[in-house]
């Protein structure tokens, strides 16, 4: 099976052995995308505007694979509160609304302090059985 990595250009990735995605054969999984924006700078105060820049990077992501989120199967959204999952629940629809795929959400305790949401998200390329 053909396997391809993709990179965000992160230095974290090298530096700890993953890639943003990979695509192996028809399939394509985004690892969990958290919202770094460029430069290092601040992310966005709001779940939802942290979850639209999760999805920004996760677009890109299988944009490179040549898969869109019309091809998204399952995504799994990790929350630092509760209190979050309908900002970024909102987010997501927006962007999987008419694909529809499978979904896990959790609340766990995210890597930055900062980050309210994480996503991932996995694919399968269009026009393969």
């Amino acid at each position: 099976m053909e396997r391809r990595t993709i990179s965000s250009g992160s230095v974290w990735e090298e530096r700890y052995g993953y890639s943003r995605a990979v695509v192996a054969g028809p399939h394509v999984f985004v690892g969990g995308t958290a919202p770094q924006m460029p430069d290092g700078a601040d992310p966005p105060p709001g779940a939802y505007e942290q979850a639209q820049r999760c999805l920004e990077i996760i677009r890109a992501a299988l944009g490179e694979a040549g898969a869109t989120p019309a091809d998204v199967v399952h995504t799994h959204v990790f929350v630092s509160d509760r209190e979050h999952i309908a900002e970024v629940m909102r987010a997501h629809a927006e962007t999987f609304g008419n694909a529809r795929p499978t979904c896990t959400a959790l609340v766990v305790e995210l890597l930055d302090p900062r980050w309210l949401v994480e996503i991932e998200a996995d694919a399968i390329l269009p026009d393969t059985p």
